[in-house]
């Protein structure tokens, strides 16, 4: 009876060593920035607030151009679509 709890035990923490591992792999991967991974358009940031708390440094996207949502990991922010620079009057 030992040697199965044994290896219930071994087994099952090999699958959860598994699980934790590609998924520190598949976070680890995520571009970081607001720009959509599919077309490089920028992103509108989604509010969540199960994700917010759960892990904050990622954030929730949504791509304007293509559809995209998902998840980016936090970085540089770009221009915000269809805003233009403001340019100086000088006299």
């Amino acid at each position: 009876m030992l040697d199965l709890l044994l290896f219930v035990a071994l087994f099952a923490g090999l699958m959860a060593l598994r699980f934790l591992a590609a998924t520190i792999i598949f976070l680890a991967l995520l571009p970081a920035g607001d720009r959509c991974p599919n077309c490089d358009a920028p992103t509108m940031r989604v509010s969540s607030r199960f994700a917010d708390a759960l892990i904050p440094w990622f954030r929730k996207r949504w791509c304007l151009g293509c559809g995209w949502e998902g998840m980016l990991r936090r970085g540089p922010v770009g221009e915000m679509p269809g805003s233009t620079p403001q340019l100086s009057q000088s006299p």
